[in-house]
C-alpha cells in the first residue's frame, strides 16, 4: 500500500481519467467494482469528479467534452512545466491536441498525441498532486504504451521526457519498462503490441491493483463488462483484461508494480 502528498516527479504516470456517455452509471460501475466515492472536483469543474478511495484520491471521473469522443482511460505523466513539455513534444513530432491550460489552481495541463498516435495529458501539479493513493485494491498500479513501433515510441518519449529504458522482453513479448530521470526508478512500460485492432490506435492502457483478481474479473461480468483477457497467471501475478460497459478498457493485476 501506498499514499503520496506531495508532488509526482517528473516523467511518472500519476493520474487517469476517464470521460464517460452516461456519468451517473459510470459512477455506479466503479463504485461496485472498486469501491470509489467521489467528490466534486470543484464549484468551476463541471461535473468532473474526483474518485476517492479510504479519502484520497485514484482517478478522475466526468462526461466526454464533445460527442463521439472515445470512451478511454487517459495516462497523464507528471511534468514540472508544462509549458516547456508541451514544446518537446512538438519538436519530437507529437501533436498537441489541447495547447497548455491552468485547470483553476489545481494545476496546468496539456493533452498530446505522440509520434504513433497515442494520446496522453501531462500535468503540473497545483493544489492537486494526482494518484494519492496507489498500489492496493483498486487504486493505480501501472500504466503501459501499447504500440505497432517500439523504437519510434521508446525514442519520442525519451525526447521528451528524458526517460532511459530497460529491457525486460522474455517469451516472444517486446516489452521494455522506462525509467524516470530523477532518480532511475521503473514507473511505467512500453510493449510492441502485433495485436492491435486495425481500426485501434496505438494507446496507453491502465492498470488498477486488486487483493482478488478473479473474484474482481467476475464481478465487472456481472456489472456488465466484458473480458477481453480471462484471469490468467503471469510472472507478475494474477491478471485480467476488461472492458466496462460504457466501452473503456483496464486491467486489473493483483501483484502491483509500485512507482512512487
Amino acid at each position: 500500500m501506498s499514499t503520496k502528498i506531495s508532488s509526482w516527479p517528473a516523467a511518472t504516470p500519476m493520474w487517469v481519467d476517464l470521460g464517460v456517455d452516461d456519468l451517473a452509471a459510470g459512477k455506479a460501475f466503479y463504485a461496485a467494482l472498486f469501491g470509489w466515492e467521489f467528490v466534486s472536483g470543484g464549484p468551476d469543474a463541471g461535473e468532473y469528479l474526483l474518485a476517492h478511495l479510504r479519502g484520497r484520491a485514484v482517478a478522475g471521473l466526468g462526461p466526454k467534452q464533445a460527442p463521439g469522443m472515445p470512451t478511454v482511460w487517459t495516462t497523464f505523466l507528471a511534468s514540472d512545466d508544462v509549458d516547456l513539455t508541451a514544446g518537446k513534444i512538438s519538436a519530437a513530432g507529437g501533436v498537441l491536441i489541447a495547447p497548455p491550460f491552468d485547470v483553476m489552481e489545481s494545476g496546468r495541463m496539456a493533452l498530446a498525441v505522440d509520434t504513433g498516435g497515442a494520446a496522453f495529458g501531462i500535468w503540473q501539479a497545483g493544489t492537486h498532486i494526482g494518484a494519492e493513493r496507489v498500489n492496493e485494491h483498486g487504486a493505480l498500479c501501472w500504466n503501459e504504451l501499447h504500440t505497432r513501433d517500439l523504437t519510434a515510441a521508446k525514442s519520442f518519449y525519451s525526447d521528451v521526457f528524458d526517460i532511459s529504458y530497460q529491457d525486460a522482453t522474455e517469451d516472444g513479448l517486446s516489452y521494455s519498462t522506462f525509467r524516470r530521470p530523477l532518480d532511475g526508478r521503473e514507473v511505467g512500460g512500453i510493449q510492441h503490441d502485433a495485436d492491435i485492432p486495425e481500426d485501434t490506435p496505438n494507446h496507453w492502457l491502465t492498470w488498477f491493483a486488486s487483493d482478488d483478481v478473479q473474484g474482481t474479473a467476475e464481478r465487472a461480468v456481472v456489472l456488465g463488462s466484458t473480458l477481453l483477457m480471462p484471469v490468467t497467471e503471469s510472472p507478475l501475478g494474477r491478471m485480467s483484461m476488461i472492458q466496462a460497459p460504457q466501452g473503456e478498457v483496464f486491467g486489473i493485476i493483483d501483484a502491483p508494480r509500485i512507482n512512487e
